[in-house]
């Protein structure tokens, strides 16, 4: 009696996609770039409420540094890109750095 074959049984390796690394931005005080210079920056390119920009730009003038958001590295990296472009048109030492999450 012949002998029925195995069946063949593929293994899929299943792949997730992980979501991308977050990072945060952070603004950085200085005794040149105007408050309200900073909190234009914030509203324009991090797209933050007037609000929320002050408390930012408020927290780094008294702290050196503060938390502006957290978002994906290609984001960050472009946002902060965008922040240094427009200081450095009005040649305001701004500083934007970003950080692991």
């Amino acid at each position: 009696m012949p002998v029925a074959p195995h069946p063949v049984i593929e293994e899929h390796a299943q792949t997730k996609e992980s979501p991308a690394p977050l990072y945060k931005v952070l603004v950085h005080n200085d005794d040149i770039t105007p408050f309200g210079f900073v909190m234009s920056v914030l509203k324009q390119i991090f797209k933050l409420s007037a609000i929320r920009a002050f408390q930012i730009t408020l927290e780094a003038h008294h702290g050196g540094v503060a938390l502006v958001v957290v978002e994906q590295r290609e984001h960050a990296e472009f946002h902060i890109d965008q922040a240094h472009s427009l200081a450095r048109g009005r040649n305001y030492p701004l500083n934007f750095s970003m950080e692991p999450a």
